[in-house]
Formats: structure tokens, sequence, C-alpha cells
């Protein structure tokens, strides 16, 4: 006798899920945008990466923030536009904006990182989506690596000068360790509601 595998279902969805995991935008910004915006960062206070809570060794890298200004605007505007398009497109969030500023980092060898997190935490502003953007030249660097996990095994990301990376700031990624040269990236969150 032939056995059955069919396996009855009790409950119909009204609505499949529709998040990706990422979404891109390359050539988001040209070769000489990058440029600037390394130079408009360097010349600013950097200070040293930290980590909320009690963790060590988890991130080496160095930091400034940017925020709107009469050099940057162009840079905000370009930003705003480019993740409505994708939210639309990819995740259909209810987004309020960008809050926090933008997070210009920079990763040098040996050893820059940031090791597996997530960039949500419970009790402080509702972060929806992560944004990093790519400033430098890839061929300038090795290692320094975006990997976004779903599952055991990651998802690495377009390391293209210029390109903007969109994701959930709810999914586990890393930078893995700079072996050579220095990686230069612009990060920022973008907030909204309450999931619901």
């Amino acid at each position: 006798m032939k056995e059955n595998n069919i396996i009855n279902n009790t409950s119909w969805a009204f609505n499949l899920d529709q998040i990706n995991t990422y979404a891109f935008w390359e050539d988001f910004l040209s070769k000489d945008e990058c440029d600037k915006i390394i130079k408009i960062a360097k010349n600013q206070k950097i200070i040293k990466g930290k980590v909320f809570g009690n963790t060590k060794n988890v991130r080496k890298s160095n930091i400034t923030w940017l925020y709107p200004n009469e050099e940057l605007d162009w840079l905000f505007r370009k930003i705003t536009d480019v993740v409505t398009n994708l939210n639309e497109r990819f995740y259909k969030f209810d987004l309020y904006g960008i809050v926090e500023g933008l997070q210009f980092t920079n990763y040098k060898a040996p050893g820059g990182k940031y090791d597996k997190h997530v960039d949500r935490g419970f009790n402080r502003g509702i972060r929806k989506l992560s944004i990093s953007i790519q400033l430098t030249d890839s061929k300038e660097y090795e290692g320094g690596e975006l990997k976004l996990y779903e599952a055991s095994t990651p998802t690495v990301m377009n390391k293209k000068q210029g390109t903007l990376i969109l994701f959930p700031s709810f999914i586990l990624h890393e930078v893995t360790p700079v072996t050579k040269g220095e990686r230069n990236s612009l990060v920022t969150w973008i907030t909204g509601k309450n999931f619901k």
C-alpha cells in the first residue's frame, strides 16, 4: 500500500512574509562623493567605537558622527530618496527617519572588526532598518566583509565602493577583521513606530 505523505494544515495565512534579508543600491555614491565624505569625517574628532553593554573585544574601530548641515544635506537627501524607494519595494515598514546621524566608521588592519551583533536593543530607540555604505575602494583593503546571517552560513555583501546595503536591524551581522589596509564606511539606522 502506498503511504500518504500529505500533511493537513489547519491554518491559512492572510498575508505572506515579504520582508527581505537585505536590499542594495549599487553606485549609490560616486568615487568623488566617497572621497569627499572620508575627507570631511577625518577632519573631525575621531573616537574609539564602543558597544552598549558589558562586552569586551567585540569591536575594534574608530568613529565620528556626521549630521545634516550645508556641507552634507545633499547626502541625507540622497539617503532619504533611496531608502524610501527600497523600503517600499522590499520592506514596507512604517518609518520615521534618521534620528542618530551618520556614523563614519574606520576599520584598520590588523584586526579592525565588529563581531556578530544586531542593531536593535531593548528599551532603546526603535531601529527598523540598518544602512551600510561602502566608502573605500575594495582594492585598497583585504578582509572587512560585511556578512549577514539568516542561517549558519552568512551572505557576504557587495564591497564595491559607493554601494548602499539596507537590511532589517534585527538581522545578525558582522564586519570581519581587516587584514590589510583600511575600510571606511557610513552606517545609520532608520527608526519608526513599534512593530505590530
